[in-house]
């Protein structure tokens, strides 16, 4: 069993669908650092900003407190979990309150050493 250094990140509360999360970080996970953060920067979805400042965070975490080098990540594990929904009343015809529900999410990102199997 080999020792495996991650270091990880977490955005809490954030004010987006999990679901649109989701389709961004799959195309994310298991990709280097730096070819991870060249595909946010193109995206055109609104959380892969978010996620972009979550996945610097976490690459910041691995230099500063694992002693790892930002060019040797990857990206091990990513995943988004549901937060409270935020619940409001819009205001309809003849009297009536439409719900309307806001969702939240939390995303995390766990980065680690990328390891080579040249035996």
């Amino acid at each position: 069993m080999t020792n495996k250094t991650v270091a990880k990140a977490v955005g809490r509360y954030i004010r987006t669908s999990p679901l649109k999360v989701r389709r961004v970080l799959d195309q994310i996970r298991g990709k280097d650092y730096s070819e991870a953060v060249l595909i946010l920067k193109f995206m055109p979805y609104r959380s892969s900003n978010i996620i972009l400042q979550i996945l610097q965070s976490a690459a910041a975490n691995a230099e500063h407190n694992s002693s790892l080098a930002k060019n040797k990540l990857i990206i091990t594990q990513t995943y988004a979990d549901k937060g409270p929904i935020l619940k409001r009343f819009r205001p309809r015809a003849q009297g009536r309150g439409y719900p309307i529900r806001k969702p939240t999410c939390h995303i995390f990102i766990e980065v680690g050493e990328k390891v080579n199997n040249n035996n």
